[in-house]
């Protein structure tokens, strides 16, 4: 396998494992592992599963099973969760899932812990399973508990998991979690998909950073949306099934992800436009020059190690050219090596 990494920057994925219309939900889940099988014969490093429950768009509920599903049909891409919510599971619980991922996928497994609960409310209230709201550094430090070595005097231990030290990341939106990461020195991956602007946070969390684990020197990932073609006009048909989905969710409707339309002037208020802006993220939309302009703007924003890629698309044909476009764009882009740290 050949490795996307430009000065140690590496391309890895992030997929939600989208539901799309008129589609069954085994249909999603198939298209899920064999985008991972694309992107492991292009050379991505990472393929990455999110935590979504109660919603219309992603079959992305049960994390841990779809982790074991993509990593059983692929061979030495790492297959990790993007991340767990800590609101939903117990530490206990995590570290025996990912203890025994980690046991039958040995140095393939990752785990990602985040903040949010990755739902709405009322699904949220049925998931939590503890009254209070959880702490992430005590988290953290539970989980990383029951996944070294097991003392003797430890009277609960996570069985598989023990002395596994499956490799942890903080996953996060805001300078807060940013530092937690930091401090803790592990990985952080900034949601770029989410919120655009990750060069503040990724400046606190190396500030903060302290090699006190296994991490030598901060690892800070970012992760964006890509939709990328031959060309930005189809690129732009393309990313219209992405933005039909933000806009169902912005009148309450959540729904699978649509087909593209060619126009989404027709769909939404200039209103309703402007008030999903902020939801797109960091976003590349476009052919390889669009590609090329997106991620010089990315590097000289917040000079990240490793970049997630997030790609809405309707069509799995279609996204998994993406994947190619923005794999062999971000090789042939040399002006890189001046960039990185």
């Amino acid at each position: 396998m050949s490795s996307l990494h430009r000065n140690g920057m590496r391309l890895s994925v992030l997929d939600y494992v989208p539901v799309l219309t008129g589609q069954p939900m085994s249909a999603s889940i198939t298209s899920c592992r064999r985008l991972a099988q694309w992107a492991q014969a292009l050379g991505y490093h990472r393929f990455w599963l999110t935590e979504h429950h109660n919603a219309a768009a992603f079959a992305s509920s049960a994390t841990a099973v779809l982790i074991g599903y993509v990593a059983e049909g692929t061979r030495d891409i790492r297959v990790g969760a993007g991340g767990m919510m800590m609101s939903n599971h117990s530490a206990l619980h995590v570290a025996e899932q990912f203890g025994t991922l980690a046991t039958l996928y040995p140095d393939r497994i990752d785990l990602g812990v985040g903040c949010a609960s990755g739902t709405d409310p009322q699904a949220a209230a049925l998931l939590r399973h503890s009254k209070s709201t959880p702490d992430l550094t005590a988290f953290l430090g539970e989980l990383n508990g029951f996944l070294a070595e097991a003392v003797p005097s430890q009277p609960v231990r996570a069985v598989p998991g023990a002395g596994l030290e499956v490799p942890t990341f903080v996953l996060g939106a805001g300078e807060g979690t940013a530092a937690v990461a930091g401090t803790l020195g592990l990985p952080f991956a900034f949601a770029g998909h989410l919120r655009a602007g990750a060069g503040p946070a990724l400046a606190a969390y190396r500030r903060a950073f302290r090699p006190v684990g296994r991490l030598a020197a901060p690892h800070a990932l970012v992760s964006i949306n890509v939709v990328a073609a031959e060309s930005l006009a189809e690129a732009e048909v393309a990313a219209t099934s992405w933005l039909q989905r933000l806009l169902d969710v912005h009148r309450g409707r959540p729904a699978p992800l649509r087909e593209p339309v060619p126009d989404m002037t027709v769909l939404w208020t200039l209103d309703e436009a402007r008030a999903i802006e902020p939801r797109r993220g960091f976003s590349i939309i476009g052919g390889p020059q669009q590609v090329r302009e997106g991620l010089d703007q990315l590097v000289a924003e917040c000079r990240p190690d490793e970049i997630l890629v997030n790609s809405e698309i309707h069509s799995p044909s279609a996204r998994r050219h993406s994947l190619q476009v923005f794999a062999e764009t971000f090789m042939s882009m040399p002006q890189l090596r001046d960039c990185l740290p």
